[in-house]
């Protein structure tokens, strides 16, 4: 239960995961077919309303002294929340297919997006939960496969269908980790296990 409030601030962490989990589930079901490419323009909205709650986690994380979780809180609000939202109400309007705008760029900057991840994943799995370590781990796959599709590495349809699939899963993990970590602050033992040193 070290995630809980001990002096300072208190933990911001579960709102921080439900945001990434309403990305993770909303990608979902975009990336898999499961919503229509229409749905996309509210999907910037949603994206945009979880950067302001990363965001401010971020902040909060930081100011706690935890560089691991405030770094990747921030640069998933900056890039994968408003950046990402941002893109999808430009991409769903008019005026982007008017001027010929297209997105082959998108591509490199995953790659870095992915590459940071990845190295930043063994302290997630030296200092984390096994859930968090494991979401971690499942994020890999998921970022992964959304660069090589926007590499143009993979076919959309096989990126797609494998980065929807493991953010589907990510986002599941994600909700069971903050429920865990409110649960276990309100009852102050272990009702929802989350493994590890930090259980």
């Amino acid at each position: 239960m070290s995630n809980e409030h001990k002096g300072g601030w208190a933990s911001p962490a579960p709102a921080g995961l439900t945001a990434l989990a309403i990305a993770c589930f909303t990608f979902f079901a975009v990336l898999t077919g499961i919503v229509p490419p229409t749905t996309t323009p509210l999907l910037g909205c949603w994206l945009i309303g979880g950067f302001v709650v990363q965001f401010v986690v971020a902040l909060i994380e930081l100011k706690e002294g935890h560089v691991l979780g405030g770094n990747v809180f921030l640069f998933f609000s900056a890039f994968f929340m408003l950046t990402g939202g941002l893109e999808f109400l430009v991409k769903g309007s008019e005026v982007f297919a008017s001027f010929g705008v297209t997105s082959e760029i998108d591509g490199w900057a995953w790659l870095v997006l992915f590459i940071t991840l990845l190295l930043w994943t063994p302290a997630y799995l030296k200092t984390s939960t096994t859930v968090l370590g494991l979401t971690v781990l499942i994020l890999d796959v998921a970022v992964l496969f959304v660069t090589l599709k926007d590499l143009a590495i993979v076919s959309a349809a096989t990126g797609g269908l494998i980065a929807g699939y493991a953010l589907g899963l990510a986002g599941i993990f994600a909700i069971y980790h903050a429920a865990a970590i409110q649960l276990n602050a309100a009852w102050n033992k272990v009702v929802l296990p989350l493994g590890g040193a930090n259980s």
